[in-house]
């Protein structure tokens, strides 16, 4: 199978890319190499799969790479919460108008195979149960109860405690941040490619990815990546809120492999969303106590507070990805963290002036 995977030098791309070629498969690798994400060189992992360095706006490029392609896996984004809202045209740009060019791009070569790197961001806060109310979307953190220490959102009919559940694919969007919106924007995008076309997308929403070949040291990146810098500079990592918040860490290489169970899977009918998740959760601060164990390094500082798009849970529920894809994660936590911590890291991105 000959495949087009965008955004291959990347964090997860790369690992896509080593994989496909591993399985006998040929990548074809198209980056950008986003001053945000790629510091220096291109590195050596992605220098073997002889990436073309372009963008996937351009569409005179696409229509040069595309023939003779069974399928394309979008790995190309902005990610991350970003500085402010300065950055929502490089989200919109790079993200939906990407996203929508590589997909008209599609139309005219005749490719109808699609896996998109979404996230689990599109949810917004996970799913929450109240004890009089069953399943209840929460009321919105007040900025004075995350002032007061009090981080765990509310049922909005009776100000109840809520308990965090398992999401589901078809647990309503609410996308929280800039990049969250425009993840979601791309989900919409290829739905209605799909419609128009008869194409199939796997819509892959990825929940914490880490491990090796993150970036590192710039706002942009991953939780796991913060923390292992300040660990790596004898500094605390700092944690907010309590750090009780529950997250689903997954290791990278388990989302490769989801990605190409997803490429070497049925066509789907239409886009269907599956969450990429490990399947076992675990509070910010076991991440942060987990790495400064593994590096001998000072224990986690946890700092209170709440940045604008945080939420408090979200846990995601693995059976789509098991039933449709055969996909479990493999990576324990505790293995993937201590590997972690020696992992190879990405060189430091350039950083706004």
């Amino acid at each position: 199978m000959r495949v087009l995977v965008t955004g291959a030098a990347g964090f997860i791309g790369s690992q896509i890319a080593d994989l496909l070629a591993a399985e006998g498969h040929e990548p074809v690798c198209l980056d950008a190499l986003l001053p945000q994400a790629h510091g220096g060189a291109l590195p050596e992992w992605a220098r073997r799969h002889d990436p073309v360095i372009g963008d996937v706006r351009d569409d005179g490029l696409l229509d040069r790479l595309l023939p003779g392609v069974d399928a394309v896996c979008h790995q190309a984004a902005m990610v991350g919460h970003g500085l402010d809202p300065s950055d929502a045209p490089g989200y919109a740009g790079h993200n939906d108008h990407g996203t929508a060019v590589l997909l008209a791009a599609m139309h005219r070569a005749g490719v109808s195979r699609l896996v998109l790197a979404s996230s689990m961001v599109v949810y917004g806060e996970g799913r929450y149960t109240c004890a009089r109310h069953a399943v209840v979307r929460p009321a919105p953190r007040r900025a004075a109860d995350l002032a007061a220490g009090r981080y765990d959102p509310t049922c909005p009919a009776c100000g109840g405690t809520l308990d965090p559940a398992l999401v589901p694919e078809d647990a309503p969007l609410e996308p929280r941040s800039t990049y969250a919106a425009s993840k979601l924007a791309q989900e919409h995008y290829a739905a209605a490619w799909a419609r128009q076309t008869g194409g199939g997308v796997w819509a892959l929403r990825y929940h914490n990815v880490y491990g090796p070949r993150m970036p590192r040291d710039t706002p942009y990146a991953g939780v796991a990546s913060l923390f292992r810098s300040a660990l790596a500079g004898g500094r605390p990592p700092r944690v907010y809120e309590d750090g009780r918040q529950r997250r689903d860490f997954v290791h990278v290489t388990d989302v490769a492999r989801a990605n190409l169970l997803a490429l070497t899977a049925p066509t789907p009918d239409g886009l269907v969303p599956v969450n990429v998740c490990s399947g076992e959760p675990h509070t910010v601060g076991d991440l942060a106590a987990e790495l400064a164990r593994a590096m001998d390094g000072p224990e986690p500082e946890v700092v209170g507070g709440a940045r604008a798009a945080d939420v408090r849970h979200v846990v995601a529920d693995p059976t789509r990805a098991r039933d449709l894809l055969g996909y479990t994660a493999r990576v324990a936590f505790a293995d993937g963290v201590t590997a972690f911590a020696t992992d190879p890291l990405r060189e430091p991105a350039a950083l706004p002036a």
